[in-house]
């Protein structure tokens, strides 16, 4: 057959097939629409880790880290007065360490090794990666590289100088006590000069920048010594040499003295002995650098010297810092005992030893120990390496013991007139029984060491209730009986400063059973003349004479259900509150769920703050991190909500029109997000009014009901506006994949009970899950419930009081009250019995006092009831809740054949540790409740199970899902 086209017709076909390729081309250059996001989609995740946001200096130019969950990261600098930006890789370590100089004019980045170096060299042992340091001039962009770069500091105030050591290849056969020296670079910032300095092991600038002090260690110790090196002239003093090793160097805060010690190990004995070494001298505050005025004055104290007045059998500790007094009158340091090699046992008593007898490998549990065996051994390094104090004075060079052998904890106060020991000893085993807290309290005079007993047997039911001292260090705030009293060191006078306030600072929102804990303090005043201390709503601010009644400067968090939460810290290196300047504080609407920031302002002089906040910020968003460039007006803040990732702005003082300069997660746009939030208000089953927060799922309909994750923790409504990145969790969860994949989520507050725990998460979750289904988002056919930890407990006990739930996942469960309260919190060694009474269990007793409540709480008593198919997690290693509790659980659910299937990641603690582990928890728990609310196929795990021969072939076989 013949075709034959017509020259009209061919004309027609090209035309025909050239718009089919526009067109193509066309749908191609079209963005997608966003996808759900998967597990697969999490490794490649960008974003900001807000605690690294930071503001020069000068405020200048805002930085901020963007890293990648598995991958590589870069440092961004964008200017805050114009649209300049730059871009620094970092790595693949999420560290992203970075520092400014002084004058905001350099900044130093460290750069680690790539993801796949660093994923490569863990699975190398011995494989050593190294770091590479930028120093950028923020003016011109120029950027200096350095190699196998390690620590970095600029020169404090000064700004003019970089030291930077740079990390030693390890070699072959190197010792544990072989010199863990680096080469230091001192680099001059103007110019680019490098001076070498060769052999330093320690290094540090006083804070003006003008002297830097640095200790030297050789391979054979006769270099070893302490340097000060003047930093404009480039001068060197030798301080000490010996053939000692020196640590720990400390710089007094002003610049103008600093300590260190020398040790040296001795044959005889396991613990190395000390010498304390303190150099003193005006002149080395100098910003205008240059040497001293003079030598400086060195003062050595050497123990071995001091028989008459220096502890027998103890020696100055290596495993505590030396530091001046404030005066310069004193020099404190650690001391320790001397603990003696074992003396070496000839060869053939050795072998006689040997064949007679095998040392048992044994633990004696004693009745009386206040501290169990268990917390022992947690805390056995702590314990080793522990030093009581003591000082010098340097006229006279007279040794002073501060604490004996009972009373471990002290704590210098501010100025160092005077010290405050927290003695338990006589109170540990009771503490660690039943979890009340009681303490004897002393107070030591620094200045003659004179040490008198102030309280005895003093309850603190809550840390609010602790001592806390005054930025002048001669006033100590405490909280008893519910009230906050100050005490006055000099006069030994005590005065309570709340009880004529027109509002209780008794915590009546903390359902533990303790008695009357406090609410919080905010802090001293920095002359020590006022404190700010917030009740549930307000902030106010108390006379510490009590001279003048409490002023509420908040004024309306009462009246309008507004919690002023806490201060911000603009300066870190204040001392006390200033009132002379403005004061930040976050503000959160407890019914409402706006976040905000608010501003004091100061008063008249010397009268403290002024009564009244101004809201600078106030919206529907979680709101956060202030901070203030330390030498400008320029300030920046961070906001969020569940479906929108924290995003930095910058303004001034008043934050008013602040532009936003970060851009956070820029994948965002390629995935479907929550369509919202809500908040649903409830009344519990015992008269609390509550609220939960819901969570819409991506492309939600009005009108359309979705399946539902619940979803809890104690109280958690405050999370409305969090956000939460995609991740992998340390539980399997992660709220944002499941409204993603089109789950709603619901959050319920639970309020407790003393003596019900288990009913008081029935009592408020189950009315808040019935409010929510009010709303007809929720799909009441299909709602599962997820907890971990209290929250797997919570859940393992809910599905055994309540059908209402189509699937539950458990994590670490804790499932027996009565077995549990007689195990050992292994990750800390404490006995249970303290969480169960005085913590997070809320009982009142043990349960021999109080057995209904153990087993009307306890999930595995009423395990007949269950209905409801459970996946649980339990990891062999737990050391929170009790793999046996778990074992406990299931073992009960099976011999009933209830649908039940337990994960155990081996080796794993009570939460999941490694990424491969938690990428495969997030997936199976997703599998499972997709099964059971979504009707996907079920995954045969839990359909059939997995025999344990077959298991790395069934593992290899999911890789890559």
């Amino acid at each position: 057959m013949n075709l034959h086209i017509s020259r009209s017709a061919a004309l027609l076909l090209w035309l025909c097939c050239c718009t089919q390729i526009l067109i193509a081309q066309a749908d191609s250059a079209k963005p997608k629409a966003p996808r759900p996001m998967t597990w697969k989609d999490v490794p490649s995740w960008k974003f900001i880790n807000p605690a690294k946001v930071q503001l020069s200096p000068d405020g200048k130019w805002l930085a901020w880290p963007l890293l990648t969950t598995e991958g590589e990261g870069d440092l961004i600098l964008k200017s805050t007065k114009d649209t300049v930006t730059r871009k620094f890789p970092v790595g693949g370590d999420n560290q992203a360490g970075f520092a400014f100089s002084e004058d905001g004019e350099w900044i130093a980045i460290k750069q680690s090794s790539s993801f796949k170096e660093i994923r490569g060299a863990a699975k190398t042992p011995g494989k050593q990666l190294f770091s590479k340091l930028l120093l950028v001039n923020l003016s011109t962009g120029h950027t200096t590289s350095f190699e196998k770069a390690g620590d970095f500091a600029f020169n404090g105030k000064a700004a003019t100088f970089l030291a930077l050591a740079l990390v030693k290849e390890k070699q072959p056969g190197a010792k544990p006590d072989d010199p863990k020296s680096s080469e230091l670079l001192l680099i001059e910032l103007k110019t680019g000069k490098i001076q070498d300095i060769g052999d330093v092991g320690e290094f540090s600038f006083n804070k003006p920048g003008t002297f830097l002090a640095y200790t030297t260690e050789t391979p054979n110790k006769t270099g070893n010594g302490l340097y000060l090196l003047a930093v404009a002239t480039r001068q060197t003093t030798v301080l000490d040499n010996d053939k000692m090793t020196y640590k720990s160097l400390t710089w007094k805060e002003e610049g103008d003295a600093f300590a260190v010690l020398k040790m040296k190990k001795d044959s005889s004995w396991k613990t190395q002995k000390g010498i304390v070494i303190g150099v003193k001298e005006p002149g080395l505050a100098s910003v205008a650098g240059g040497l001293p005025q003079a030598m400086p004055v060195t003062v050595i104290y050497d123990p071995a010297k001091d028989s008459a007045n220096f502890p027998k059998g103890m020696t100055i500790s290596g495993n505590r810092a030396p530091r001046w007094s404030d005066d310069l009158s004193r020099v404190f340091f650690g001391i320790a005992v001397l603990k003696p090699e074992k003396k070496p046992i000839d060869s053939t008593a050795k072998k006689k030893a040997d064949e007679d007898t095998v040392r048992p490998d044994m633990i004696i549990w004693n009745g009386k120990d206040p501290r169990l065996q268990s917390r022992q051994q947690v805390e056995e390094t702590q314990d080793r390496e522990f030093s009581w104090q003591g000082m010098v004075e340097v006229a006279g060079n007279h040794f002073t013991r501060l604490n004996d052998s009972t009373q471990r904890d002290l704590t210098l106060l501010p100025k160092h007139h005077y010290a405050l020991i927290q003695d338990h000893s006589s109170y540990d085993l009771d503490m660690n029984l039943d979890g009340q807290n009681y303490v004897d309290l002393y107070i030591v005079d620094l200045e003659t060491g004179r040490k008198r007993k102030w309280m005895e047997k003093f309850y603190m039911p809550s840390f609010q209730s602790a001592p806390r001292a005054s930025p002048d260090g001669k006033k100590l705030l405490y909280g008893q009986d519910g009230n906050y009293f100050v005490y006055d060191i000099p006069s030994d006078h005590t005065v309570n400063i709340t009880d004529k306030a027109t509002v209780s600072f008794v915590n009546t929102e903390d359902d533990h059973n303790v008695t009357k804990p406090l609410t919080a303090l905010i802090g001293w005043s920095a002359d020590s003349k006022y404190l700010l201390i917030r009740d549930l709503w307000d902030i106010w601010q108390v006379s510490a004479s009590a001279q003048e009644p409490p002023v509420n400067l908040t004024r309306d968090g009462r009246t309008n259900r507004i919690r002023y939460q806490y201060r911000f810290v603009l300066d870190p290196e204040e001392k006390g509150i200033d009132l002379s300047q403005p004061v930040y504080v976050s503000v959160y609407g407890e019914w409402n769920k706006k976040g905000g920031i608010a501003r004091i302002m100061p008063g008249k002089k010397g009268m403290g703050l002024q009564a009244g906040a101004e809201n600078l910020v106030w919206e529907d968003a979680s709101i956060g991190w202030l901070s203030k460039a330390k030498h400008a007006e320029v300030y920046t803040y961070g906001t969020e909500d569940f479906n929108k990732p924290t995003e930095f702005l910058v303004g001034g003082p008043q934050l008013k029109g602040a532009q936003q300069l970060t851009k956070n997660a820029p994948q965002e746009s390629l995935y479907t997000w929550s369509a919202g939030v809500r908040l649903v208000n409830y009344v519990s089953d015992k008269g609390d009014s509550l609220q939960g927060a819901l969570f819409l799922p991506a492309g939600y309909e009005e009108g359309k009901k979705y399946p539902t994750i619940v979803y809890y923790y104690e109280k958690l409504s405050q999370t409305l506006h969090f956000y939460n990145r995609p991740d992998y969790s340390r539980t399997g969860w992660n709220p944002t994949l499941y409204t993603s994949n089109g789950y709603a989520v619901f959050i319920p507050d639970i309020v407790y009970r003393v003596n019900d725990p288990g009913m008081s998460a029935v009592w408020c979750v189950i009315p808040g899950v019935k409010a929510a289904i009010a709303t007809g988002v929720i799909d009441e056919q299909h709602i599962g419930i997820h907890g971990h930890s209290w929250g797997g407990y919570q859940t393992a006990f809910l599905v055994t009081q309540t059908d209402m739930f189509k699937a539950a996942a458990a994590g670490a469960a804790l499932t027996d009250m009565i077995s549990m309260y007689d195990m050992i919190y292994w990750n800390a060694g404490v006995s249970n019995m303290a969480i169960f009474e005085a913590s997070q269990g809320r009982l009142a007793s043990g349960p021999w006092d109080n057995w209904d409540a153990y087993r009307r709480n306890s999930p595995v008593y009423h395990v007949k009831d269950v209905h409801t198919p459970l996946l649980m997690l339990h990891n062999d290693k737990d050391g929170a809740v009790d793999f046996e509790q778990g074992i406990e659980y299931y073992n009960a659910l099976r011999r009933l054949k209830k649908p039940v299937t337990m994960i155990t990641y081996r080796g794993e603690n009570h939460g999941l540790a490694k990424r491969e582990n938690m990428r495969d928890y997030g997936i199976r728990m997703m599998e499972f409740f997709d099964y059971y609310l979504k009707g996907k196929p079920a995954p045969d795990w839990w359909s059939k199970g997995v025999d344990w021969v077959d298991m790395d072939d069934y593992l290899e076989s999911r890789i890559g899902q």
